[in-house]
């Protein structure tokens, strides 16, 4: 939804504090997991623009700009390689507005069905289905007129796009932000890019980015539930503010 790191844990860092500090007002009649995505969602809605959002992006000028200065020599690194082709479908994302990306995001590339994305979007069956429809048309059209993954025949590879990506300041050959983040293991199935039929499946062959160590160790330390409160199914969580602790 962002397409940058830094902006991504931001979002992680803020959603995770809503749910910490919300957690009495939820009252059951959903799944704890689909009451802090409809957290996650609505704040990522409301959210200020990400660095990426702010360029305006949109699929006419991003196209022309993958093809300038597309380089004649093939990389034969394959991490840079993966790493323009992760930072290329997260920028591509971008172009859709927010409503279309979330749509996308949820039902395609997460897999939700769409009563349940719909529900979290809080739009009806019918105008999710819409949004999800346009972002699907114009992501698939894009990647078969710009993209050698999903369409052979098209112009841009992205093992010749790292220099240029390199030249730009979008790729740092000794720090790659996005092939560096740790992953969680995904089927093989999903890796194999000759399977590749849309833009849905280019984006699911993202990896399942885990949270390092040390988030983990903080959010459990944040998290502490000290008893039950007096009222009935209602907490007290004890978490840490600026070195103090707060309830």
């Amino acid at each position: 939804m962002t397409a940058h790191v830094e902006d991504a844990e931001d979002v992680t860092q803020e959603v995770l504090i809503k749910v910490i500090t919300r957690l009495d007002s939820f009252r059951g009649e959903s799944s704890i997991r689909t009451w802090a995505y409809r957290i996650a969602v609505r704040h990522m809605l409301d959210r200020r623009r990400s660095r990426v959002e702010a360029a305006e992006l949109d699929f006419a000028r991003f196209g022309a700009d993958l093809l300038d200065g597309l380089s004649a020599a093939p990389e034969p690194d394959p991490l840079l390689i993966e790493e323009v082709k992760r930072g290329c479908t997260l920028a591509m994302l971008c172009c859709l507005d927010r409503d279309q990306r979330l749509a996308f995001v949820l039902s395609d590339v997460f897999d939700l069905s769409h009563s349940e994305a719909a529900d979290l979007c809080s739009v009806d069956a019918a105008t999710f289905r819409q949004r999800l429809s346009r972002a699907r048309r114009s992501l698939e059209a894009f990647t078969r007129s710009y993209c050698g993954l999903v369409n052979p025949g098209a112009p841009c590879q992205c093992d010749r796009r790292v220099r240029r990506a390199e030249e730009l300041g979008r790729l740092h050959r000794t720090d790659p932000a996005l092939s560096r983040w740790p992953v969680e293991e995904i089927d093989s199935a999903v890796r194999n890019m000759e399977s590749l039929h849309d833009a849905a499946s280019l984006l699911r062959t993202h990896p399942l980015y885990a949270a390092p160590a040390n988030v983990l160790e903080r959010v459990r330390d944040a998290i502490a539930v000290t008893g039950w409160a007096s009222e009935p199914g209602r907490i007290r969580v004890t978490f840490p503010v600026r070195g103090h602790l707060k309830r």
